[in-house]
């Protein structure tokens, strides 16, 4: 072993250790790790920087913007409209919610899957008075499995295609992941319905509490019946269901500027009257979207409050407060400062006026929507105490068929080779903000910018353990291990090194430095690259063991109340019935001897 593998080796051990310890973010880390390469002359000055206008990193980037799109325009929330319903069984629950989050994911990033789903899988456990832990759990473990799909469905794909083209000359296409990802998500995810959840600790379980989780003030709130909504000419009694649906409670109507009677049930709705609704701030634009209203006061807005970059807040009104003892409208808060007034909570009080005009005391909760750059300033002219402060950008529900219609067009031009992926995925994003369906505001914050640094950072350490023969004596090594057994268990064991890494460091990370060691034991076998190549994306993918392997196993942990040691308990066995399935399907899509 030289010296400059030497090097190599120490700086790789310096990250794994940083990047187990947890203790520094793993960008931090990557990017210091970078910064040694170059000073101790392993990592060239003129490829410094190359990792961050690598293929790979620009088409992660991309995704990310895309996911974001696809979530701003309601295309996924009509998906998740259609097949989730309450009153199933907790399996077939599981199952459902299973199967769509390993659709998405194949589609978009699976981070951005798990978090479309996951307050949707949070509501569904409050209904049915159960835990979250239970679900949670199968929810992020599915949407690892549905990303191995496709191309753009993990960032270990991305990598792996990418080391494809610069070692063999051409990259992995979009599909094909598919024979080989298709089945071990779909086995996977029967697992995990049918036996998978049942193996979640009871304990984990009680650690949580649903009714905690979704604790949040209930507003009083008025949305307009559009023009279009589904609403029209059906009594407010008939909407019982969706509102059970929804978690709304409506508690009363106004009609040209009057508020009927009670809670006016038998009232028949016509267009351009206000519902006065009682929910969380979650449910409100759930709601809103789910009979197709719209917000009262975007009409001063021209187009209304969409395509704006939004953010929901939560404020307090305290004894100080500039709107102690007015209204909405007497300060004319939506035309001076652009922010509409949605909901007002009162301490579980009853509220019979117009919320606009409702006359404000100290205690209460209002829940301000407005543009991102200026809710703070707002907030501060109420004298008013933020209370909790939400992302939120208004669903843009009519914008759904452009969205899903663009993004399916820059997939079909990039999977027949009509356009390069990395293009066509820059059109699509190019085409949702001209429509206004991702802001041009939020174009940079849908970027994951830690995991951009991570890879960007890797790949140039990634080139220098290959350029220093570092990988072929790492493949070597693994050949020597095997001493001489047939092919197939060289794969099998490459899966279970890779599989062991993915859990203990970020899947990204482990990609980019198992790829040339899979090349390297091929090349030793005389065998064909492709299926060590396609083991690893399956192994860096499939994190189960430990909640830092995978971003998704990090984002359930609270919500779900688990802790560390929770995670094998259903990853063990799930990660080898992976390698059970895997094994043999790589080999008979992607023949070791062709």
């Amino acid at each position: 072993m030289n010296l400059d593998q030497l090097m190599v080796f120490g700086l790789l051990a310096f990250v794994f250790a940083m990047l187990i310890w947890g203790k520094l973010r793993y960008d931090l880390v990557a990017f210091s790790a970078l910064v040694i390469a170059l000073v101790i002359g392993i990592v060239p000055v003129d490829q410094a920087f190359s990792g961050f206008g690598h293929p790979a990193t620009v088409i992660i980037a991309l995704v990310l913007i895309v996911s974001r799109g696809l979530q701003a325009s309601g295309a996924i929330e009509l998906v998740a409209q259609a097949l989730i319903k309450s009153g199933r069984s907790l399996s077939a629950h599981i199952g459902v919610m299973s199967g769509l989050v390993a659709v998405l994911s194949a589609f978009m990033n699976n981070v951005g899957a798990l978090a479309l789903l996951m307050p949707v899988d949070i509501d569904a456990a409050k209904k049915a008075k159960r835990s979250p832990a239970l679900t949670l759990m199968p929810l992020s473990f599915a949407s690892i499995l549905g990303g191995m799909v496709t191309l753009i469905g993990t960032p270990p794909n991305i990598i792996i295609a990418s080391f494809r083209e610069k070692s063999q000359g051409t990259a992995f296409s979009m599909f094909d992941f598919a024979p080989v990802g298709l089945v071990v998500a779909t086995v996977g995810v029967i697992f995990i319905a049918l036996i998978g959840w049942r193996l979640i600790p009871s304990t984990g379980s009680k650690q949580s509490s649903s009714e905690a989780l979704m604790a949040s003030a209930s507003f009083v709130a008025e949305l307009r019946v559009a023009d279009k909504s589904k609403a029209i000419d059906r009594k407010i009694s008939d909407l019982d269901e969706d509102c059970e649906e929804n978690d709304v409670s409506i508690v009363g109507l106004v009609r040209n500027g009057h508020r009927k009677a009670g809670r006016a049930r038998r009232e028949v709705i016509q267009a351009g009257d206000i519902l006065i609704i009682q929910a969380t701030a979650d449910s409100i634009d759930k709601f809103l979207g789910f009979l197709d209203l719209e917000y009262v006061g975007s009409e001063q807005h021209g187009e209304g409050l969409k395509g704006v970059d939004l953010t929901l807040s939560e404020v307090v009104v305290t004894e100080n407060s500039r709107i102690v003892g007015r209204t909405a409208y007497d300060i004319r808060l939506l035309h001076r400062k652009a922010v509409t007034l949605l909901g007002v909570s009162r301490q579980g009080k009853k509220i019979t006026e117009r919320v606009r005009k409702l006359k404000l005391v100290p205690g209460d909760i209002l829940l301000l929507l407005g543009p991102s750059n200026s809710i703070d300033d707002t907030i501060n002219w109420l004298e008013c105490l933020p209370l909790a402060k939400r992302g939120l950008t208004v669903i843009q529900r009519d914008k759904a068929m452009w969205a899903a219609g663009i993004f399916a067009a820059g997939i079909l031009l990039a999977s027949f080779g009509y356009l390069y992926l990395a293009v066509a995925l820059a059109i699509v994003v190019i085409l949702y903000i001209v429509l206004k369906i991702v802001p041009a505001q939020q174009v940079y914050h849908s970027i994951e910018w830690p995991i951009i640094i991570l890879l960007g950072s890797l790949i140039p350490i990634g080139s220098a353990l290959e350029a220093s023969g570092g990988t072929e004596t790492l493949a070597n090594a693994i050949v020597s291990l095997a001493n001489g057994a047939p092919a197939w268990v060289l794969l099998t064991l490459l899966m279970l090194v890779t599989m062991t890494l993915s859990d203990v460091l970020n899947n990204t990370a482990t990609a980019v430095i198992a790829a040339p060691i899979a090349v390297n034991i091929a090349n030793s076998l005389n065998a064909s690259p492709d299926p060590f190549l396609m083991a690893v994306a399956v192994a860096a993918s499939c994190a189960f063991l430990t909640p830092i392997g995978h971003k998704n196993n990090t984002l359930i942990m609270g919500p779900g109340g688990y802790k560390f040691s929770d995670y094998w308990r259903m990853g063990l066995p799930l990660e080898v019935l992976v390698v059970i399935i895997s094994v043999p399907t790589i080999i008979f899509f992607w023949p070791l001897y062709s």
